[in-house]
C-alpha cells in the first residue's frame, strides 16, 4: 500500500530537525516501510498496518510539540519506545487555540466576540454571526469546521455563499459556470488554504469532503454529519434562508454569517437575515453573536471607514 502523509500543525523543519535528524530517528522506528518526506509531505510505502502504526505515530510527536514546544532525539526515542501506542495527555495544551494550521502556525479566537462564538458553537448546533467586514467571523467559523472535521466530529465541510453580484454580471465574466462562480467562494478557499497543506485540500475537494458552492446548490439536500457554514448571508432572501436552515441533518453544525450593512441583492429585493434572526434568536440550541467595530482585526483604518459610514447612514435615517 501507498500513502501520502501531509504535515499539519507544526513546520516540518521542527518535524525532520536540522540535517533531518529528527527524520531520520523516526524512520529508524520503521524498517519495514519506505518512507520520503518532502516539505509537508510525506509518502510512505508497506503493509496498511506498518503505515497506520506510523501515521500515529507521527501524530502523536506533532502532539508533543504544540505541548511542549520541543523536539528532540530523547523525546522521539521515549515516545517510541515507551508511549507509541498509548495516549499522550495533551489537556493542558492552550485552550484559546481552535487548531494549528499551515507550518504549525496557531488559528486562535483573538477578539471578545471570536471567543463567544467558539463558546456558542459548542453549546448550540445553529449560530448566526453577524457584524461589520474584518471582524473575523468566516475566518473563525472556518477554522471550528477544519478543527472538528479533523477531530472527526463531523465528516465533511460544506461551505457556501450566495451568488449574487456586487457591481458586476456573471454573464459577462468570462469561463465556465465554475469559473464564473469561483469568484464568489475565493475567500472561503483562502481561510481552508491556511489551515490545510494545498494538496491535502484538493484531495479532500476531489473526494467531496470538503465542498465549496453557491447556495442554490443547497437546494434538495440533507446535510447529515456536517460542518455547515453559511457566508454572506445578508445577500440570501427569506426563503433561500429556510431553504438553506431546513437543510439540517442529523449531527450537524450549521454557522450563518453576515454583514447587514454590505447587501448587494439586485431589484431592491430585501435581504432575509435580519428578519430571520428575529423569527429564530429565542429558539433553544440557536445562537445569535453580534460583532462590531472593537472585533476588526484588519488595517486600523478599517474601523474608522466603518465608523464614517455608520455616522452617514445614522444622518439618513
Amino acid at each position: 500500500m501507498e500513502k501520502y502523509i501531509y504535515i499539519e500543525g507544526i513546520h516540518p523543519l521542527d518535524l525532520y530537525g536540522a540535517n533531518n535528524v529528527l527524520y531520520e530517528k523516526t524512520r529508524s522506528f520503521f524498517p519495514k516501510l519506505k518512507i520520503v518526506a518532502r516539505g509537508d509531505e510525506i509518502k510512505v510505502t508497506g503493509e496498511d498496518a506498518e503505515i497506520q502504526r506510523f501515521d500515529d505515530a507521527l501524530h502523536h510527536l506533532i502532539g508533543f510539540h504544540q505541548k511542549y514546544n520541543r523536539l528532540t532525539e530523547a523525546d522521539i526515542n521515549h515516545l517510541m519506545n515507551d508511549t507509541l501506542s498509548a495516549e499522550l495527555d495533551l489537556a493542558e495544551v492552550d485552550e484559546s487555540v481552535i487548531l494549528y494550521g499551515n507550518n504549525g502556525k496557531s488559528v486562535r479566537a483573538r477578539t471578545v466576540n471570536q471567543r463567544v462564538l467558539v463558546d456558542e458553537y459548542r453549546k448550540n448546533d445553529l449560530v448566526f454571526a453577524v457584524g461589520p467586514a474584518g471582524t473575523g467571523k468566516t475566518y473563525t467559523a472556518i477554522a471550528l469546521a477544519v478543527a472538528a472535521f479533523k477531530n472527526k466530529t463531523v465528516k465533511k465541510i460544506i461551505l457556501t455563499r450566495p451568488a449574487v453580484e456586487a457591481g458586476e454580471k456573471l454573464g459577462f465574466l468570462p469561463g465556465d459556470m465554475k469559473e464564473k462562480l469561483d469568484p464568489y467562494l475565493q475567500p472561503l478557499y483562502d481561510a481552508l488554504n491556511d489551515m490545510i497543506p494545498p494538496r491535502k485540500l484538493a484531495e479532500l475537494i476531489e473526494t467531496g469532503a470538503v465542498q465549496i458552492a453557491p447556495l442554490a446548490y443547497m437546494r434538495g439536500r440533507t446535510l447529515d454529519n456536517a460542518f455547515v457554514i453559511l457566508d454572506e448571508a445578508q445577500n440570501a432572501t427569506v426563503s433561500q434562508l429556510k431553504m438553506f436552515l431546513t437543510r439540517m441533518g442529523r449531527n450537524a453544525k450549521f454557522i450563518v454569517t453576515g454583514d447587514m450593512t454590505q447587501i448587494d441583492l439586485p431589484n431592491r429585493q430585501l435581504s432575509g437575515l435580519h428578519s430571520t434572526i428575529q423569527l429564530l434568536k429565542d429558539i433553544n440550541g440557536i445562537s445569535v453573536i453580534r460583532f462590531d467595530q472593537r472585533d476588526i482585526i484588519r488595517h486600523p483604518l478599517v474601523k474608522d471607514i466603518v465608523d464614517a459610514f455608520e455616522r452617514q447612514e445614522e444622518k439618513s435615517e
